[in-house]
């Protein structure tokens, strides 16, 4: 959640205790003395919310309001009032300020509404990134990577489950990227213009996850980990899918959530509920052929990020990687392009705790797809780069059960 309040007020003595009380908070504070000083932090994009003063020399708290509001009326506006300015803050409230707060403002009183302010500022960036994704294209083709069969059906699958508005429970081991399926599901589904409000289940009351519900209406929420959902919040949840929830839930977890009902740790009818529709993420132990795919993805986000220029992947190294089991999955995968983007490539074999014979077995295979990636799956031009004959090549694809038409894009 982003943590930029723009302070504005004029009175020094205020500004510092106020920006005392905010860095206590956690938050990051950007001082502002006046309007002026203000306005170039005002933008479409400010990953913040605002916090004046009403009585400013010159431009106050008003004129402000009205400038935020022409950038982005959807930027959280707070403005404090003197005594005897409560009228005045009513007034801003109905021409659009979030909240108003009586100076001199304590802490309690203060730090809730901008915690409010800022968790509604995520939400409406959030939810801009996704509608900008959206309109993009496919997300589907767009956010889930791979030219492996699995992930093939994985994006069928999220393909033939987004449109129906039933709840989804999104399996898969850890570092599999289950939110980021959970969030391609709401994009295809006839929400996705509305909200979609991710939270762990993890100690999530009975009065939150109305909150949640809420806050959700007309788009989606999801819940991660749900298996750790508290035992009370359960039996709520279940009662709020009865009744119909203004959100379509999508759970996710990496544990066994069938095992955890025979165990009693949870319950049976809201997994019945949850597991209407099921979409399983495969290990990438189970699709090694998209480990390529997935890591010059990376490396190019981990340049980017760095500032650093692109490097080049070798034929060596990928195969290298497919050879690894990955049990971090894509979270592993991406660490490692970070590493290699900084200089730090990974040791060849280092996760796998195979023999050498199963080792450069896995690494021949490697290099088989590889080659079939590249070419789009013409096995003369892959067999050709590999320097193989063809009658080898075809050999040691039927060894390892490797068919070159599901490389064909």
């Amino acid at each position: 959640m982003t943590r930029k309040v723009l302070l504005v007020d004029d009175d020094a003595a205020v500004r510092d205790a106020l920006g005392q009380t905010l860095e206590l908070a956690e938050l990051e504070p950007i001082m502002a003395s006046s309007f002026v000083m203000a306005k170039d932090h005002i933008t479409e994009g400010f990953e913040g919310v605002i916090l004046s003063d009403i009585r400013m020399p010159g431009r106050d708290g008003f004129h402000l309001l009205s400038y935020a509001q022409g950038i982005d009326r959807e930027l959280p506006v707070i403005l404090l009032t003197g005594e005897g300015d409560i009228p005045m803050a009513v007034r801003a409230m109905g021409q659009g300020a979030f909240d108003f707060l009586e100076k001199p403002c304590a802490a309690a009183d203060l730090l809730p509404v901008l915690d409010r302010a800022l968790k509604t500022r995520a939400l409406v960036l959030e939810n801009r990134r996704l509608k900008r994704q959206l309109e993009r294209g496919d997300p589907a083709a767009r956010m889930i990577f791979g030219i492996s069969p699995q992930s093939n059906e994985l994006r069928a699958r999220v393909r033939s489950v987004a449109p129906t508005g039933a709840e989804v429970l999104v399996t898969g081991p850890p570092g599999s990227g289950i939110s980021k399926v959970a969030e391609v599901i709401h994009l295809m589904s006839p929400r996705a213009r509305g909200p979609f409000v991710k939270r762990p289940a993890a100690g999530l009351t009975p009065e939150a996850l109305d909150g949640l519900c809420a806050q959700g209406a007309g788009g989606s929420i999801f819940l991660d980990e749900v298996s750790a959902m508290p035992q009370a919040t359960q039996y709520a949840a279940l009662e709020v899918l009865e009744q119909g929830s203004a959100a379509r839930v999508i759970a996710g977890t990496t544990a066994d959530l069938a095992g955890r009902v025979e165990e009693g740790l949870f319950h049976a009818d809201l997994f019945y509920r949850l597991d209407v529709m099921r979409v399983r993420i495969p290990a990438l132990s189970e699709r090694r052929e998209d480990i390529p795919v997935l890591f010059r993805h990376y490396v190019a986000q981990a340049a980017e990020q760095s500032g650093i220029p692109e490097p080049e992947v070798g034929p060596e190294h990928l195969a290298g990687l497919m050879g690894q089991d990955w049990p971090g999955n894509a979270r592993s995968l991406m660490s490692a392009a970070m590493r290699f983007v900084l200089g730090m490539p990974e040791e060849v074999g280092r996760e796998s705790g195979l023999g050498l014979a199963e080792q450069m077995a896995q690494v021949e295979r490697s290099l088989l797809v590889a080659a079939l990636g590249r070419q789009n799956g013409c096995a003369t031009e892959a067999a050709k780069g590999l320097k193989l004959p063809r009658k080898t090549f075809y050999d040691k694809l039927a060894r390892y059960g490797i068919r070159p038409g599901d490389y064909r894009r």
